[in-house]
C-alpha cells in the first residue's frame, strides 16, 4: 500500500510572504554563489546520428555546450509516431549513475512510448565524461587540488541541467509549456536547485519529480553533512545565507521550493526504509512542516510539493512507476497514454528487467529493497548495449575528450577562481 500526502489548505498557517522581488533577489544571489553562468553559454548542439531502439522510438546521439566550453554527452530517445508538439523530459541521474544506468535507459525507452522527448546524459566525471570511460568512477568526488570553492562542481553539475532542458526546449519538436526533470538521489537535489534557480532564460520547467530525495533540510543535517563535499555538501553550504530569508530553522529548503513554486509542482516519491532520508527522522512530518514553510514564504497554496511514501522500500529511481506515470501524465498529457492505459498496464520488477536485457545497475543496488525491486510498467521494452548508449564516436571522443571531461573543465575552473574578485553572498 503506498501513502500519499498533499497538505490540505485549512492546515496552513499562513505568515506575512516573502516579496516576489526579494525572492528573485535571491535567486540571482544564489546563481552566484554556485559560479552558474548568468547568462548562460549558446547551446552550440552537434548530433552524431541516431538508431531505432524499436520501430516507434528513434534514439538520437548528441552533444551540448556547459560552463567553459565544455561538452555534454547525451543520448535522446524520441517517439516516431506522433503529431503535434510533444512533451520533454529531462533525465537526472544518482550518484554513479549516468545515461548507461538501468533507470536512464528504461525512462528513455518508456517514457518515449508515452509519447515524450527523453534527454539523458552523463553527469560530471561518468562514462564519456570520466578520463576513463567507466562508470561509478566517483572522479568529481576527489579533491581539486588549489579550488578554493568546492562549490564550483556542484554548481557546474546543476548548470548542466539548466543547459539539457534548455536543449529540449531548442528542438522544433517539443513543447517548451510541457517539460518535467526527474531527479535520483544526487539528481534529486541537482533537478530542484536547477528548478528552483531557473531564470528568465529557461523554458518554464512544468514539472519536477524527485526520488530518493527532496529532503531540503537544515544546518548540519543531510545535505549539509554528505560526505560528498564537490557535489552536494559543498553547494548546499554556499547556499546558506538563504536561511535569513525564511526566518526558519529549514534554512535554505523552504527558500528553494518558494522559488520552485513559481513555476509548477514537485512530486517527492520515497521509501520509507531509506536511510538516506529517514537518517535524521526526514519522514512525512518533515515534509508536512516544509510546506508550511514554503506556503509562509509564497502567501498561496499553489505547487506545494506532494509526497508519496513506499512502504519496506529504500533507495529507488521510482519515476517509471504506476504512480508516477499517472501524475505525470496530469502535468504533460502523453499523447499516446490515457490514465486509463497507465492503470492497466503490468509490471516488471527492474531486476528481472536488467537480467533479460544486460543493461548496467549500480553495484549493490539490484537487490529489492533498492533498485532491482522497483515495479516499472512494464511495456516489453528492450535494452541498449553500452556502445550504443555512446552519443560520441569514438575517434571523435579520442582527438577530442577533454572537451568532454574533468580534466578539460579544471584548469579553467583554477583560473576563474584565482582571478574572481566579487564576494559570495
Amino acid at each position: 500500500m503506498l501513502f500519499l500526502f498533499v497538505i490540505p489548505a485549512r492546515n496552513l498557517l499562513l505568515a506575512q510572504s516573502t516579496p516576489k522581488a526579494q525572492l528573485e533577489h535571491l535567486r540571482q544571489q544564489a546563481i552566484h554563489a554556485l559560479y552558474i553562468d548568468d547568462p548562460l553559454p549558446p547551446l552550440h548542439t552537434h548530433a552524431y546520428g541516431s538508431l531505432l531502439a524499436t520501430p516507434n522510438i528513434r534514439v538520437e546521439h548528441i552533444t551540448f555546450a556547459t560552463q567553459f566550453g565544455q561538452r555534454v554527452p547525451a543520448i535522446v530517445y524520441v517517439p516516431t509516431h506522433t503529431h503535434g508538439k510533444l512533451p520533454a523530459i529531462v533525465v537526472v541521474n544518482g550518484h554513479g549513475g549516468d545515461k548507461s544506468s538501468w533507470y536512464a535507459v528504461y525512462t528513455g525507452l518508456l517514457y518515449a512510448t508515452a509519447g515524450a522527448v527523453v534527454v539523458t546524459y552523463d553527469p560530471v566525471g561518468e562514462f564519456e565524461r570520466s578520463i576513463t570511460k567507466g562508470s561509478e568512477t566517483g572522479e568529481h568526488d576527489k579533491p581539486i587540488p588549489g579550488l578554493k570553492h568546492p562549490e564550483r562542481v556542484g554548481g557546474w553539475m546543476i548548470e548542466d541541467v539548466m543547459q539539457a532542458v534548455r536543449y529540449a526546449a531548442s528542438r522544433s519538436d517539443v513543447d517548451t509549456t510541457r517539460i518535467a526533470v526527474l531527479g535520483y538521489s544526487m539528481g534529486s537535489f541537482h533537478a530542484i536547485l536547477a528548478s528552483a534557480l531557473a531564470g528568465p532564460q529557461l523554458p518554464r520547467i512544468r514539472a519536477a519529480v524527485l526520488s530518493g530525495g527532496g529532503n531540503l533540510d537544515g544546518h548540519n543535517e543531510y545535505w549539509d553533512s554528505s560526505p560528498k563535499l564537490n557535489c552536494q555538501s559543498g553547494p548546499y553550504k554556499a547556499l546558506d545565507f538563504l536561511g535569513a530569508a525564511s526566518g526558519t530553522s529549514d534554512k535554505r529548503g523552504a527558500v528553494l521550493y518558494a522559488l520552485r513554486a513559481q513555476s509548477g509542482p514537485t512530486y517527492i516519491m520515497n521509501g520509507e526504509q531509506d536511510s538516506l532520508i529517514t537518517k535524521f527522522n526526514e519522514k512525512e512530518p518533515f515534509f508536512a512542516a516544509l510546506r508550511l514553510r514554503i506556503a509562509a514564504i509564497t502567501g498561496s497554496q499553489t505547487n506545494l510539493p506532494e509526497t508519496i511514501w513506499f512502504p519496506e522500500a529504500g533507495h529507488r529511481p521510482s519515476w517509471v512507476t504506476r504512480p508516477a506515470a499517472l501524475w505525470l501524465n496530469h502535468q504533460l498529457h502523453f499523447p499516446n497514454w490515457t490514465d486509463a492505459q497507465i492503470d492497466a498496464f503490468p509490471t516488471i520488477r527492474a531486476a528481472e528487467w536488467v537480467a533479460k536485457t544486460g543493461v548496467r545497475i549500480s553495484k549493490g543496488y539490484q537487490v529489492e529493497q533498492k533498485e532491482g525491486g522497483v515495479l516499472a510498467l512494464d511495456l516489453n521494452l528492450p535494452g541498449l548495449t553500452r556502445e550504443q548508449l555512446e552519443a560520441v564516436p569514438e575517434s571523435d571522443w579520442q582527438k577530442n575528450h577533454t572537451l568532454y571531461t574533468l580534466e578539460g573543465w579544471t584548469p579553467k575552473a583554477l583560473a576563474a577562481d584565482a582571478t574572481a574578485t566579487a564576494p559570495r553572498p
